[in-house]
C-alpha cells in the first residue's frame, strides 16, 4: 500500500472505532461555577480525551470558565446582562451569610436570611437563562451543531431547557440540593426520614428520637416553605419559552441520568433508581511528588508527621481573633502544619506551621507522612481525605459541609468543631484526639479501602452513562413510570379512594340488607305471633 494512503487508513480505523465505543459525539455543556465547575470539568476533559467533541456555554458573567486553561474543550462564549461582578458578588454573598449570620441549631433556623439570599441566587440565574435562550443567532448556531446530549449542574438551571429547545437529551452532574427537594420531586428519589437524614439538616448516622423529630422538621421545611429557585417566575419562563404550560420541576424531571456526586463511604444507605449513580470521588487520584521546598518541610517534621489545614478559598474575611486562636492551638502540637490561609500572618503563629496561599491538597494527602487533615468539610477534600485514609477535623462553614463532617463523625473518622464558637484549646484537643487515638486512623483508612475497593473507577462510571446516553439517545428505559403519574396517582390515592367507596357500598348494602331481613322476617314473625 502507498505511503500516502497510510493517514487516510489510520482516519477511517479511528472513525470506526469511535463508532462502535460510541465515541465520537457531540457534548453540550450548561455549567456552573466554583467547585461545581472544577468537577464538572473533570468529567469534560475525560470526554475529549476519549474523542468527543466538549462545547460549553461561557457567558461573559462567568467567573471560573477559562479557555485558556481547558485547551481540550471549545467554548460558546456569549454575552450577558449580568457582569461578572454581579455573579461573583451573589455567591460571595450566598457564602459570607451562610458562614456568619445563618443559625445552625436547627433546620427551621434557615430561614428567612438562606431563602433571601437564594432569590438573589435565583433570579440572577434567570437572567443568565433568558440572554441564552432569547439569543437567537446563538440557538440558531447551537440547533446546526447537532449535539448527542446536554450536560450540566442541577443547581445551575437553564441546561434542561435548552436541551427542550435542541430536542436532544440530558443528564445532571449533581451533589446535592436543599433537602433533596430536587432528587425527590424532579428525579423521583424515596428519602424516608425516619433513617435518611435530610441534607443540610447537619445529622448523621443512627438517630436518636429528638433528632428522628428534628429531621422531619427539616423535611416538612424544605418540603413546603424552603425555595431555592422562585418557582413562580420560572414556571411562567419555562411555559412562554416552551410554548405549553409546564413546570420547572417537570422539566427536570427529564433528565435521563442523575450523576451525584456522593458514595456509599461517605453517605448512609437509601433507596435509589437506576437511572440514578453514584460517582463520589470521581476527582480522586495518587498523590504526585511535592515541590522540593515543601517536600524538605514536610521531611524535617521526622517522626511526628504533619497536618494539612485547609478551610477552602472561600473564606475571605476570617477575623485577627479568630486566626490567632487557630494559629496558637497549632503551635502546641509537635506535628509540622501546612496552612492554607490568605491574611495578615497570626502573632501567635508557632515554628511549626508554614501558611501558604494555595495547597497541592490531594498530593499532601497522599504523603506518608501526613497524620490528620483539618478542613471545613467541602465535599472534595473530603473524598481526597477518604481516598488516602486521612482523619479529619472538621470546621464545617456552609452549604453541606455541616453534614459532610456529621457522617465522618458518625463513621469515627472525625471529629467536629464550631467555627463560631472555636477556641485554642477545642482545637488543640481535636487534634491530639485524632492523631493520637489510632481508631481515627483506622475507621480512616476502612472508608478508604470501601472507596478503592469498586468494580469501575467514579470517573469511568460517570463517562460511561454519558456515552451510554449518546448510543441509545436517551436512556427511557432506566427511568420510573412514576414521571408518567399524577402526584395523587403516585400516592396512590385514587385506589384509596376507590377502595374506601367499595368498602363504603358493600357496608351501605350490607346494613340496608340486615335492615331489611330485620323488618321482612322478625316484625312479621312478632305479628304472626300476637294473632
Amino acid at each position: 500500500m502507498p505511503v500516502k494512503w497510510m493517514p487516510l487508513l489510520l482516519l477511517l480505523l479511528q472513525m470506526t472505532c469511535c463508532f462502535r465505543s460510541g465515541n465520537c459525539g457531540k457534548v453540550l455543556v450548561w455549567p456552573m461555577e466554583y467547585s461545581h465547575w472544577l468537577n464538572l470539568k473533570i468529567i469534560l476533559d475525560e470526554l475529549a480525551q476519549r474523542g468527543h467533541e466538549v462545547t460549553v456555554l461561557r457567558p461573559s458573567a462567568s467567573i471560573f470558565l477559562d479557555p485558556q486553561k481547558s485547551p481540550d474543550l471549545k467554548f460558546e462564549s456569549f454575552p450577558t446582562s449580568l457582569s461578572k461582578d454581579d455573579l461573583d458578588e451573589v455567591f460571595l454573598l450566598f457564602v459570607n451569610k451562610w458562614i456568619y449570620e445563618i443559625p445552625r441549631d436547627s433546620g427551621l433556623s434557615h430561614s428567612p436570611l438562606l431563602q433571601n439570599v437564594c432569590e438573589r441566587y435565583s433570579d440572577s440565574y434567570l437572567s443568565l437563562c433568558k440572554d441564552t435562550v432569547s439569543n437567537k443567532q446563538l440557538m440558531k448556531k447551537l440547533q446546526k451543531s447537532k449535539f448527542d446530549v446536554l450536560f450540566s449542574d442541577a443547581i445551575a438551571p437553564c441546561g434542561e431547557l435548552i436541551a427542550e429547545l435542541l430536542q436532544i437529551p440530558f443528564l445532571y452532574s449533581l451533589r446535592f440540593s436543599p433537602g433533596y427537594t430536587m432528587e425527590k420531586y424532579s428525579g423521583g428519589l424515596l428519602v424516608p426520614p425516619s433513617y435518611v437524614p435530610i441534607i443540610l439538616s447537619g445529622l448523621g448516622g443512627k438517630m436518636t428520637f429528638m433528632e428522628r423529630v428534628r429531621n422531619m422538621i427539616c423535611m416538612l421545611y424544605f418540603d413546603f416553605w424552603f425555595q431555592l429557585f422562585n418557582k413562580k417566575k420560572w414556571d411562567q419562563f419555562y411555559s412562554e419559552t416552551l410554548g405549553k404550560h409546564t413546570t420547572l420541576a417537570e422539566t427536570i424531571g427529564k433528565a435521563e441520568m442523575w450523576l451525584i456526586r456522593s458514595y456509599w463511604d461517605l453517605e448512609f444507605p437509601r433507596p435509589t433508581l437506576p437511572n440514578v449513580e453514584y460517582v463520589g470521588g470521581l476527582h480522586c487520584k495518587p498523590a504526585n511528588p511535592l515541590p522540593k521546598e515543601m517536600e524538605d518541610f514536610v521531611q524535617s517534621s521526622g517522626e511526628h508527621g504533619v497536618v494539612v489545614f485547609s478551610l477552602g478559598s472561600m473564606v475571605s474575611n476570617m477575623t485577627e481573633e479568630k486566626a490567632n486562636t487557630i494559629a496558637w492551638a497549632l503551635a502546641q502540637i509537635p506535628q509540622k502544619v501546612l496552612w492554607r490561609f490568605d491574611g495578615k500572618t497570626p502573632d501567635t503563629l508557632g515554628p511549626n506551621t508554614r501558611i501558604f496561599k494555595w495547597l497541592p491538597q490531594n498530593d499532601l494527602l497522599g504523603h506518608p507522612k501526613t497524620k490528620a487533615f483539618v478542613t471545613h468539610g467541602g465535599a472534595n477534600g473530603i473524598y481526597e481525605a477518604i481516598h488516602f485514609g486521612i482523619p479529619m477535623i472538621g470546621i464545617p462553614l456552609f452549604g453541606e459541609q455541616h453534614d459532610n463532617i456529621a457522617y465522618m463523625v458518625a463513621k469515627g473518622a472525625a471529629v467536629a468543631l464550631n467555627f463560631r464558637t472555636i477556641t485554642r484549646s477545642d482545637l488543640l484537643n481535636a487534634l491530639e484526639a485524632v492523631i493520637e487515638n489510632p481508631t481515627y486512623k483506622e475507621n480512616a483508612m476502612w472508608l478508604s479501602t470501601i472507596h478503592n475497593d469498586q468494580p469501575m473507577k467514579p470517573l469511568d462510571r460517570a463517562v460511561f452513562w454519558i456515552e451510554f446516553v449518546m448510543r441509545h439517545k436517551g436512556a427511557k428505559h432506566l427511568r420510573p413510570l412514576a414521571y408518567n403519574l399524577t402526584w395523587y396517582q403516585y400516592y396512590s390515592l385514587d385506589v384509596i379512594g376507590f377502595l374506601l367507596a367499595w368498602v363504603a357500598v358493600i357496608t351501605f348494602l350490607v346494613i340496608k340488607s340486615c335492615l331489611f331481613i330485620y323488618q321482612k322476617f322478625v316484625k312479621t314473625g312478632k305479628k304472626m305471633k300476637n294473632e
